[in-house]
């Protein structure tokens, strides 16, 4: 009989937390550019940007809702033109992420967010390849990357997108969908999955953030995800949160991204623990 493991007291929790190896499941790599690279970009690149100093950027991370966000997310984007910003701006992240003792981070990164402004989606991911083979040397930290399609973008320039990319297809191990949800139901997007899926990609998306209950069994059912990003909104859905839970469906919940973008906007109102007290296999993320 295995003896009983002593409670741990709360004063000890940050350092017990700290010290715990981990795994980010939710990493959108162009979403972590920091304000202070921002500039640093832009002046490097010679991009003009509508902020007068880093200060009065970082006052504009004020969001009332997922859109409020991706406006200021697709405007920073615009100062990664050259492979090396790409991997200036990951081995940013990956660096901090050792410092929370991260032993393996799945980064998404958004190819049509910078092939939309004329830069290859060979620049973007031997940038991006670059800092995570980086990681592994300087940290111990594994890596990789999963190609998201932008969901308010046709199905078609999804495909075209992948077919750009399978060139480079050893530089990353998945696919997934995100940008904004409401209005592009997974289903908008079956066949190119179906194609990924032929292709012996891994398969993820973004349902249920925003998005009704029914994006996320379209997620499952349709596109045949291993993974549901976000996934909250299953709580009004018994049903669908009793399948989660039988069959096991991971969820990658986001709890302070779920507060800053007003999906619940008091973080004591958050639904995770409801989640995992319902059996499903809910996970913790940036």
């Amino acid at each position: 009989m295995s003896p009983a493991i002593p409670p741990i007291a709360p004063e000890r929790l940050p350092e017990l937390l700290a010290a715990m190896p981990k795994a980010e499941l939710h990493m959108h790599i162009e979403g972590s550019l920091e304000p202070e690279m921002i500039f640093a970009l832009a002046a490097r690149n010679g991009v003009a940007l509508p902020y007068a100093s880093v200060d009065e950027l970082r006052r504009a991370y004020d969001f009332t809702d997922l859109q409020s966000f991706l406006d200021l997310y697709y405007q920073g984007a615009g100062v990664l033109l050259h492979e090396q910003d790409f991997h200036d701006m990951a081995t940013a992240y990956l660096d901090r992420a050792a410092l929370d003792n991260v032993v393996r981070a799945e980064i998404f990164f958004d190819p049509q967010t910078h092939s939309a402004r004329g830069v290859a989606v060979e620049t973007v991911i031997h940038g991006l390849s670059r800092a995570c083979a980086d990681a592994q040397t300087r940290h111990g930290l594994s890596a990789a990357l999963i190609l998201c399609f932008l969901r308010h973008l046709s199905e078609q320039d999804a495909f075209e997108t992948l077919e750009a990319a399978l060139p480079l297809r050893e530089h990353f191990i998945g696919i997934g969908l995100d940008s904004s949800e409401l209005g592009h139901p997974p289903e908008k997007f079956a066949r190119v999955f179906a194609r990924c899926r032929e292709l012996g990609f891994r398969i993820v998306a973004h349902a249920g953030e925003e998005g009704p209950p029914d994006y996320i069994r379209q997620a499952v059912d349709v596109l045949k995800v291993e993974r549901v990003d976000h996934g909250v909104q299953a709580i009004h859905d018994p049903a669908l949160m009793q399948r989660l839970a039988r069959e096991r469906v991971p969820l990658t919940v986001c709890p302070l991204s779920n507060q800053k973008l007003q999906v619940f906007p008091d973080l004591k109102d958050h639904k995770l623990k409801a989640l995992l007290d319902a059996g499903l296999c809910a996970t913790v993320n940036s």
